[in-house]
């Protein structure tokens, strides 16, 4: 792939959701946190993995709806979740109720997985995605791949393709952790659909950007500020880029270690770390990362030049 330097990046941003403690959201660090990321020139990106969607009840997520549109009016996007169980059937009434809780807050929807959108075949999520596209007017669509959660799906190039083709789609996060399948995806892009957003969310790759992906990524939540700088330079050429995508890249080599999911842990680290949460608690059933992180968190922090 060709590398487009000068390039304008649109970056999404996943908003982790912090803990006073395992059951109790820290809502102030939140609404600053959305704040400051909104500030930084990311799109928030609320209740999705990093978000623990899956582990919230309902009415903690509109709770979060509710303060991402109090804090950036329209310009948000959320996932819009299904909780099912394994070889469940695809419920598209449920679907149309998670995707409308956001858009009458103004926010994009972003078709989270689930057992029955992802475990029927790739024709079948297709045709799932055509029969939601009859609700929305805009949506962005999700291939997760099975490291993150266990009803992941990565769809064939040709499946990709059909979801090109339904206008309402105006964009994908693609979470494969492959450069291969997201440069195909690219390729496929420029020549179907350049206004198409392939949205990264390679947290081990974020230099896909240089290659014409932009990006809803879980790691730009340790740092929006010094993603939203790194985008910056790359728009206006400057080689400073690099040495600051390499740093960034350290940390997301480091954090998004197996059990992958762990990183929102190191996530809640490095917020507390920075003053940005009041503790690095977790949800219950979220799965943790050593105290020993702390000393190279720490470092990355203070070569990033914000310890």
């Amino acid at each position: 792939m060709q590398l487009l330097p000068g390039r304008a990046i649109t970056g999404m941003s996943a908003i982790l959701l912090p803990h006073l403690d395992s059951a109790t959201v820290d809502w102030a660090s939140l609404d600053a946190h959305i704040a400051r990321t909104y500030e930084a020139g990311l799109t928030p990106a609320v209740n999705m993995d990093t978000g623990y969607v899956q582990l919230l009840d309902t009415d903690t997520r509109a709770q979060v709806l509710d303060r991402a549109s109090a804090i950036a009016g329209s310009d948000f996007v959320a996932g819009a979740f299904v909780a099912d169980e394994p070889k469940a059937a695809f419920d598209l009434d449920a679907y149309r109720r998670a995707a409308d809780e956001i858009t009458h807050r103004g926010g994009l929807p972003v078709i989270f997985p689930s057992h029955g959108l992802n475990n029927h075949g790739d024709a079948a999520w297709l045709d799932a995605h055509g029969q939601i596209a009859t609700h929305l007017d805009r949506f962005i669509g999700f291939e997760l791949g099975p490291m993150f959660v266990p009803y992941g799906r990565i769809v064939s190039l040709d499946t990709y393709r059909g979801l090109l083709e339904l206008p309402q789609c105006i964009g994908a996060k693609h979470s494969s952790l492959n450069r291969e399948l997201e440069w195909d995806r690219l390729a496929l892009r420029n020549e179907v659909r350049p206004d198409f957003l392939v949205l990264t969310g390679n947290d081990l790759a974020i230099d896909m950007v240089m290659y014409g992906s932009d990006y809803l990524l879980g790691l730009s939540t340790f740092a929006p500020d010094q993603f939203a700088e790194r985008d910056r330079l790359w728009a206006k050429g400057d080689p400073g880029f690099h040495q600051l995508n390499d740093m960034l890249q350290y940390l997301g080599h480091f954090t998004f270690r197996p059990p992958v999911p762990a990183y929102r842990h190191s996530a809640a680290m490095f917020l507390e770390m920075r003053g940005w949460a009041n503790s690095d608690a977790i949800p219950r059933g979220a799965p943790t990362r050593p105290d020993s992180d702390r000393e190279i968190l720490r470092d990355i922090g203070e070569r990033l030049g914000v310890l």
